[in-house]
C-alpha cells in the first residue's frame, strides 16, 4: 500500500490511543510499519520479539485505530494479514506541566539502542528568541522534517529525526548555577 492513500495525521485522542503509543515495544512496531506493510512474523523479526508478542502488541494498536489491516493473502491454509500505519504521522496531546512527554521518551530510548558506531547528529542549542524567531523557527524545522519525509525511499536504511523547539520553565531562586 502506497504512503500517498495515507491520511497525513492521526491525532491520539482517547486513553485507550494514548496508551497503545505509551508503549517502547509498541513504538517501535510503529516504526517498523511507516513506510511499507508487514506481517505478524516480519515485525516480530524486525522488532526482535517472539510472535506471540508481537501479535499481541500489534492487536492493541489495531484496537486503538493506530494500524490496520492493508491485505490479505492465504499461504498453506492460514490467512496472513499485513498492518501498516493508519495515517503517515502520529499526532500526540500536549503532555501538560509536568506530564511525561510520549516522544521524547521514546526519541532517547531509541537513540540510546541506535549502534554507537553509526553517524549520528545530536546538538541542544540554548536560544533566545523573539516570540516571531521562535515561531519562524518551528515553521522551518517543521518544514525541513516534511521535505526530507517526502524523499524517504524505504529500500534505504531508517533514520530518525526528532526534534524539540520549547521555552523550559523558569527557574526558580538558588536552582542551577548562580549568576
Amino acid at each position: 500500500m502506497p504512503t500517498d492513500d495515507l491520511p497525513e495525521t492521526f491525532h491520539v485522542t482517547t486513553d485507550e490511543q494514548l496508551r497503545a503509543v505509551s508503549n517502547l515495544t509498541r513504538h517501535r512496531i510503529m516504526a517498523v510499519l511507516r513506510f511499507e506493510p508487514a506481517t505478524i512474523t516480519q515485525i516480530a523479526e524486525r522488532v526482535g520479539l517472539a510472535k506471540g508478542s508481537s501479535s499481541y502488541h500489534v492487536r492493541l494498536l489495531e484496537r486503538a485505530g493506530l494500524v490496520k489491516v492493508v491485505r490479505t493473502r492465504k499461504v498453506r491454509g492460514v490467512t496472513e494479514r499485513y498492518y501498516a500505519m493508519a495515517a503517515r504521522s502520529v499526532v500526540l496531546p500536549d503532555p501538560g506541566q509536568g506530564g511525561p512527554d510520549v516522544l521524547m521518551r521514546h526519541a532517547v530510548a531509541d537513540l540510546e539502542a541506535a549502534p554507537v558506531d553509526e553517524e549520528r547528529h545530536v546538538r541542544m542549542a540554548h536560544l533566545r528568541l523573539t516570540e516571531e524567531q521562535f515561531a519562524q523557527l518551528g515553521a522551518r524545522l517543521e518544514a525541513l522534517a516534511d521535505e526530507y519525509r517526502a524523499l524517504s525511499d524505504p529500500s534505504l536504511p531508517d533514520a530518525s529525526l526528532v526534534f524539540a523547539l520549547f521555552r523550559p520553565a523558569p527557574r526558580s531562586q538558588g536552582e542551577g548555577d548562580a549568576k
